[in-house]
């Protein structure tokens, strides 16, 4: 049998070895001496968490949940984490399964340096925004028997993310309910479309004109 001086991590560490016998009475045995072996580190990883989605905001910033724990610890060794992890996402746009790559973890307790540890890699989601249009107004019209309505205004997006700045696109139209004359009628608003895949958009609600008397 063979036997290390001790468990702990090293290189080239001399290893005792006994048992070897005799083929017979007319001999004596001499142990083998002078061989070294490595051992090294035990490789263990962090189970008990699970990337956040979160809707996009323009960085790679993530967040995880649960509880941290590690796997694989040979008992009854003293090994903790440590450290504070930062969690990144492989991307800041919009999509589904998104690589989270994980730093900062380490290592600590009386058995550590036995051990190394790879850190873990995470997936989550990262949504569209929601946009809104601000900036227009409807414009009364004189009957003329059909629910066309006017825009007026300029256009622009509330809820742009990290001083980002677009143009308001799409081909908007707007319309009333019915073509008769009334005050303050509701009108329905389609058309405006987001800037990119990272952002949704709201059609403009709650815009009313007038339909006077020809």
């Amino acid at each position: 049998s063979a036997s290390f001086a001790d468990a702990n991590v090293g290189t080239n560490k001399p290893v005792t070895i006994i048992g070897y016998t005799a083929p017979n009475s007319n001999y004596s045995i001499t142990q083998p001496t002078g061989l070294t072996a490595s051992i090294t580190a035990k490789g263990l990883t962090i189970t008990g968490l699970t990337g956040n989605n979160k809707v996009y905001d323009g960085n790679t910033t993530a967040t995880a949940s649960g509880t941290a724990s590690l796997s694989g610890v040979v008992s009854p060794d003293v090994v903790n984490l440590a450290g504070t992890p930062v969690f990144t996402f492989a991307s800041a746009n919009v999509g589904n399964g998104i690589s989270i790559t994980t730093t900062g973890y380490s290592l600590g307790g009386a058995n550590a340096g036995n051990y190394s540890l790879t850190q873990p890699t995470l997936s989550a989601n990262i949504t569209q925004k929601g946009l809104t249009i601000t900036g227009i107004s409807i414009l009364d019209k004189v009957y003329d028997g059909n629910t066309t309505a006017t825009i007026s205004g300029t256009a622009s997006y509330v809820g742009l993310v990290g001083g980002q700045s677009f143009a308001v696109t799409g081909t908007p139209s707007a319309s009333f309910a019915d073509a008769n004359v009334g005050t303050n009628k509701p009108v329905t608003i389609i058309g405006y479309t987001a800037p990119n895949s990272n952002y949704s958009i709201t059609q403009p609600t709650g815009l009313t004109a007038s339909i006077t008397a020809k």
